[in-house]
């Protein structure tokens, strides 16, 4: 045989080779998806099977669900409340007794120049007095003052409304002329910020907490469901059969426990939403404001279902993997 026909004798060789190990990987993969999928559609059909013992496990874990994200939907609305108390909190610059008031546009523009403020409003000595008397009810008795006692003032609008920086601002704005003292009341601002943050950590702690039983509920039903299939396990595992091979229609079972966990949630909640909106609201309007309970939109909606079904997963990972170790062919 000569050379040229040495060389497409193996250039056809190596072609056939691929081409056989490419049809070996599609007939692998396409195996594989094939099982994949039977095994998905059987746990569902052993959970149909048994649906009064089904219910019962997803709907503890929806109970497990439910108080983390009750609590995490109601800091998003305290957040909400945070953002409006943000833009009402102001600082309040009194002028000295003795600035009129075209001197007092003046230090209001000189105040409004900074960078740190993001709007002012001027109250004259005569605003001031006739909103005092307004507030206090007390229009005879104030009519009757010789003079004005109360000074001009300057209500002042920061750019950042955190406790720090409305100090490092109200320090700034009483060293310019004309100002006698700068009053801001950050009490209130700081216990709101450290309300806040001890309700984000008392919600990442229950949400730990509470992950940590979903795990617990799924990992014992699927140890249970392991146990009653020790036989055929056993079976298979003498036959071959991998413990990857063994493992899969268990963590689907556990994945479409944490899938119907969280949908029950969800119906839960969003029950829970209805049934309190009506009489939230009739409170917040009795107060002469507005307010609406707080829901699951679309990407909380996606976010409760995968974590609740990666919770099952993840639970039914552990339970299979511990018990199969103990699991010996006799």
């Amino acid at each position: 045989m000569s050379e040229r026909e040495s060389g497409k004798a193996a250039r056809s060789s190596s072609q056939r080779g691929a081409r056989s190990q490419r049809t070996v990987m599609r007939s692998r993969l396409g195996a594989w998806a094939r099982h994949h999928r039977a095994m998905c559609l059987d746990s569902a059909g052993r959970l149909i099977r048994t649906p009064v013992a089904s219910l019962l496990t997803m709907l503890a874990i929806a109970i497990a669900l439910i108080l983390p994200t009750a609590l995490w939907l109601s800091l998003d609305g305290a957040r909400l409340l945070d953002a409006e108390l943000d833009e009402s909190a102001t600082l309040t610059a009194y002028l000295a007794s003795d600035v009129d008031e075209r001197e007092a546009m003046r230090v209001a523009e000189a105040l409004g120049a900074s960078p740190a403020v993001e709007a002012v409003r001027l109250i004259t000595a005569a605003e001031g007095m006739a909103e005092f008397q307004q507030a206090l009810g007390l229009e005879d008795a104030l009519e009757r003052l010789e003079t004005n006692p109360l000074p001009a003032s300057v209500v002042v609008s920061p750019q950042d409304a955190s406790p720090e920086a409305m100090r490092a601002l109200a320090t700034q704005l009483e060293a310019v002329s004309g100002v006698d003292e700068v009053r801001v009341d950050l009490a209130w601002l700081e216990r709101l910020k450290r309300l806040a943050e001890l309700g984000r950590r008392v919600t990442l702690a229950l949400g730990v907490l509470f992950g940590l039983g979903v795990l617990l509920v799924v990992g014992n039903t699927i140890r249970l469901a392991v146990e009653s299939r020790r036989q055929e396990i056993e079976v298979v595992t003498l036959i071959g059969a991998t413990h990857g091979f063994v493992r899969r229609p268990f963590l689907y079972s556990g994945a479409w426990y944490g899938l119907g966990g969280g949908l029950l949630a969800w119906a839960l909640l969003a029950l829970g939403r209805q049934w309190l909106s009506a009489p939230a609201t009739a409170l917040a309007e009795s107060y002469g404001a507005s307010f609406t309970m707080p829901g699951l939109d679309g990407a909380g909606s996606a976010t409760l279902l995968i974590s609740s079904t990666l919770l099952g997963l993840l639970g039914a990972w552990i339970a299979v993997s511990r018990h199969l170790a103990d699991i010996r062919p006799r």
